[in-house]
Parts: structure tokens; sequence; C-alpha cells
């Protein structure tokens, strides 16, 4: 496969999909940077061969984020606060982080192409406002509507439930709630380093997959089932 798209940026990248993304991307011959919140990860992140961007992303501005993906091929959001600090950290980085930086996206007149890691049935929830996993959903759903919107050349992943399985094969389905199904982090790795290596973006702008069967080297070829 041709690899035409050269420098990547992941964005959390100290987060557990973006390090096994990391070493494979890295491995793929490709130029990672790892956008990082926190001086004391630099370390990690030099290990697995990425260059380390320390930036707190809930206080980048438009032009700031413009700035910063204007140097990039493809952009991969895989920041996420996974319940630490509450629900004003959650909307602070999966909300309003994510809108400034698909604003940012939208300025620039040669954006790197993105992949927003999401979950399976994000558009369609029914959480209850009064669950601790809400806010969560609700910027999780405000997101990628917003992206749906834009003129970003993107893809939304949507993974199942996530697991530190190893990695297997991959079953589309279609983007629904649905119990019962799983995901393993390393199979969102590999989505995102099969995706990276593309010269285009899948046609789909949600892709839901789950831990299955199925070929990665065919991944969104397959009809839902």
């Amino acid at each position: 496969m041709t690899h035409s798209l050269k420098k990547i940026l992941l964005i959390g990248g100290h987060g557990r999909v973006a390090q096994l993304a990391t070493s494979r991307l890295v491995s793929a011959g490709l130029d990672v940077t790892s956008l990082i919140r926190r001086p004391e990860q630099v370390s990690d992140i030099e290990a697995l061969g990425s260059t380390p961007l320390v930036r707190d992303l809930t206080v980048l501005s438009v032009d700031d984020w413009a700035d910063i993906l204007s140097e990039f091929d493809i952009a991969v959001w895989s920041a996420g606060n996974g319940g630490r600090g509450g629900e004003a950290d959650t909307y602070a980085i999966d909300r309003e982080g994510a809108l400034t930086c698909i604003e940012a996206l939208e300025k620039l007149d040669n954006p790197p192409k993105f992949l927003m890691v999401s979950y399976l049935g994000s558009l369609d929830h029914d959480i209850d406002p009064e669950d601790s996993f809400y806010p969560y959903a609700d910027s999780k759903e405000t997101v990628d509507r917003r992206l749906l919107a834009s003129n970003v050349e993107f893809v939304i992943l949507a993974p199942a439930l996530l697991t530190m399985e190893k990695a297997g094969g991959v079953d589309i389905v279609a983007n629904k709630p649905k119990e019962g199904y799983t995901t393993s982090r390393a199979l969102v790795a590999d989505v995102i380093v099969e995706l990276a290596q593309r010269t285009e973006l899948p046609k789909e702008k949600i892709l839901a997959f789950v831990d299955g069967s199925g070929q990665l080297a065919q991944f969104a070829e397959l009809p839902p089932q």
C-alpha cells in the first residue's frame, strides 16, 4: 500500500488506544506526533517512537489548533476524559476541545484528514441525564453531529465496549446502541493504522465495528449485519 499520508497527529496520545496505535503507525513507517497534556508523559511517548507535543487541548484556541493541524496529513482524535475529573472536565475535553478542533479544520485551506474515535450508537443514545456517563454521551453526540454537518474530510470510528483483549477479526455493524458487543482497543488501533495508510478515506462517514471474523483489509467494504 502506498503511504501518501506521512505525518500523523494523535490527539490524546497517552491514552491506551493511542499508545497501541502509535507503535503500529511507527512500524508502518509513518511520522507520528502525539499531543499530550502532561510533561511527565513525554518519556512514554518517546519510547514508542513518537514525537511528543505537550499542549493542554482545553485551552487551545481555533488559531492554536489551526497552527498545529496545518503541519499534518492526518489527525486522529483519541482524547477523552474517561470519567476523570467529573462533568466539567468531560465537557471541556470531549465537547469543547473537539468542537474547537473541528472549527480549526474548517478554517484551513488544506486541512488534514480526520479520524474521530467515538463509540457505537453515539447519535441515538438514551442515557439518563442523571447517569454519570451522560456528560460523555452528550459530548460525543454533539461533536459527532457537528462533524457530520462539516465540510471536513473525516470518518467517525464507532467501536463498542472497549476491552484489553488481543485484536482479532472485525465485523461492521449498524451504528445503534446494542448490548453484548465488544471491541478490543488493539482492534481500534489496527483500524486507525489501516485508514491512516489509505490514499482515500472510506465513503462511509461513520464506521461502526466490533470484534468479529472479517478481514481488516476489507474494512468499510462489508455491509452492516
